[in-house]
């Protein structure tokens, strides 16, 4: 049986997509029209009450939050070897590190997207916007220093984290200093972006370049 992931081009279900053409699972791609705010339609809520995107549908198990949809496949997929196992010594820093991305650096991307959802008072847009750039930054060389010459998050080997950290390098590509400039980041998006899986979640999804 196919999954079912709800998205719209680019957004934050780009990386399950990319996890999902890795694991070789088969998947049928529903858009959510977000202009005509479908995101917000009582069929779309039932599964995903946030109303944000992705969801993932497992039969007929919706599943939502992207750190929990790479979860979840990494369990029902345990032979694509995209997570380290519970209890072995990799396992503490894939976790640290996944939620790093989904609960730091991804909601620091959405204030400065949506600075105007941040300030009370119209004048402060653009000083939401900016600080929240710089804290970016910030974050940025962080992870270009955390993923050394990698050339993955855990080293030698790939794992729905760096899915996740690939998307964001991606969405990363508007600010004044680009993530993929970074020396580690750079090395790491060009190589990332050479994966079939990610060649075909890109295609599938009709995005363009500039990749990030």
């Amino acid at each position: 049986m196919a999954y079912t992931l709800f998205y719209s081009p680019g957004s934050a279900n780009l990386a399950p997509h990319m996890a999902l053409r890795e694991i070789g699972a088969p998947v049928e791609l529903v858009l959510v029209d977000k202009d005509k705010g479908e995101q917000r339609n009582p069929d779309y809520l039932r599964l995903n009450p946030t109303g944000r995107i992705p969801t993932l549908l497992d039969g007929g198990t919706p599943v939502f939050e992207n750190a929990a949809i790479l979860l979840y496949l990494t369990e029902k997929h345990p032979e694509a070897g995209l997570a380290p196992l519970p209890g072995t010594p990799d396992r503490a820093r894939f976790l640290a590190l996944l939620f790093h991305l989904t609960n730091t650096l991804q909601p620091e991307l959405r204030t400065f997207f949506y600075p105007e959802q941040h300030a009370a008072d119209p004048s402060r847009v653009e000083e939401v916007k900016g600080v929240a750039e710089r804290r970016l930054a910030g974050m940025y060389a962080l992870l270009d220093r955390e993923l050394g010459e990698g050339p993955f998050l855990l080293g030698g080997r790939i794992s729905v984290a760096d899915f996740l950290l690939f998307m964001l390098v991606r969405w990363g590509r508007f600010l004044a200093e680009r993530p993929a400039q970074l020396p580690n980041l750079g090395r790491f998006a060009a190589a990332m972006m050479e994966r079939p899986s990610v060649r075909a979640a890109f295609a599938a999804e009709g995005l363009r370049e500039p990749w990030y």
